[in-house]
């Protein structure tokens, strides 16, 4: 009997987004969204109420500090709601990158294990994160509601459309910045201790904590030129009617992510071939 020669190689390209595996993977990557958002405060004391104790505390201190102290303009919205909209927003942008950011070191078991699209792992992650994102964003429209109830005005503007693409805009940011960070941290490992410090001074070049509109004129285009800056201003705008922003400064946001995002899955396909020999 002849005897035969098998041949087992990748078929994947740099370029593929791997979407067909990822659909007939859908049921693994439904579990590992469950097991992420149950894990997440599993162990803690409060659980789950750290989601609505935790934007409401830093709110607390941005109003105290910047509010108070600093006398930082908020552009004559009420302080709570201007420094919560940008802290839910920086938060899940932020955690998104964290938590993408060593996909390779926190899963280099299982990816040596066993076979399925890896790309599904920050997938589940940043899909999870957004679970904690609607939690703060309720959070945030029933403190509209009380400062409505009290009298006071708060213009919902139709720009409120274009959030579900704001959010898909940051979403591809924080995963796409993440799997890079990823992809790079497999050759050098020294990265990863920069990317928390790095992420805390990166909230500074936004407008978390200042309405673009304060901003010193010469500044403006290089507080714009992170697409985060951008989606806070439209999302201000969206809710509470106030934000500087324009149709071009939205459409490089969108941009920008896009590129980053595409980016990051050319790297992760590159990376994920040989990461395991590395890591």
């Amino acid at each position: 009997m002849r005897n035969k020669e098998w041949t087992i190689q990748s078929k994947h390209n740099l370029f593929d987004f791997g979407l067909k595996e990822i659909i007939c993977y859908r049921h693994l990557l439904i579990q590992l969204i469950i097991r992420d958002v149950l894990a997440l405060y599993k162990q803690t004391i409060l659980g789950p109420i750290w989601f609505f104790i935790q934007p409401l505390l830093t709110t607390v201190v941005f109003t105290f500090v910047f509010g108070k102290l600093a006398g930082v303009s908020t552009d004559g919205l009420p302080r709570p709601l201007f420094y919560l909209a940008g802290i839910i927003n920086w938060n899940y942008f932020s955690e998104c990158l964290n938590k993408t950011s060593t996909v390779f070191k926190d899963n280099a078991q299982i990816f040596g294990k066993v076979y399925f699209p890896r790309i599904i792992v920050p997938l589940s992650i940043s899909i999870s994160t957004l679970s904690r994102y609607t939690i703060q964003l309720l959070v945030f429209l029933f403190c509209i509601a009380v400062y409505h109830y009290k009298g006071i005005a708060i213009h919902i503007t139709p720009i409120i459309f274009a959030f579900p693409l704001m959010v898909v805009t940051m979403t591809s940011l924080g995963l796409g910045l993440g799997i890079i960070i990823s992809a790079l941290t497999t050759k050098y490992k020294d990265l990863a201790f920069l990317v928390g410090f790095g992420l805390q001074l990166l909230m500074y070049t936004t407008t978390v904590i200042y309405p673009l509109s304060a901003a010193p004129e010469n500044l403006k285009w290089l507080i714009q030129l992170n697409p985060m800056t951008n989606i806070i201003e439209v999302f201000r705008y969206s809710f509470l009617g106030k934000g500087d922003f324009t149709t071009c400064s939205v459409a490089y946001s969108v941009m920008a992510s896009t590129l980053v995002l595409f980016t990051g899955v050319i790297a992760f396909n590159k990376v994920e071939r040989t990461f395991i020999d590395t890591i």
